[in-house]
């Protein structure tokens, strides 16, 4: 899972926008951003840099979070 959707909205950007940037149709941007299709690696590193966010901050973990020992 991703959190592009989240991102582009805290910083109040267009998928149409980030499309543009990246050179990929709005319909595919908008499956990424809807968790319907899942970037690859290359593109999720090319997303956090037009954004200018850290790549780890569009990846939401698919682990639990552990307790404190």
């Amino acid at each position: 899972m991703n959190r592009i959707k989240e991102v582009l909205e805290l910083k109040g950007i267009k998928q149409t926008w980030l499309a543009e940037k990246l050179g990929k149709s709005y319909n595919m941007v908008n499956a990424y951003s809807k968790n319907r299709q899942q970037p690859r690696l290359e593109t999720l590193m090319q997303i956090a840099e037009i954004l200018d966010i850290d790549v780890k901050d569009l990846i939401i973990s698919n682990k639990p979070e552990q307790e404190a020992k």
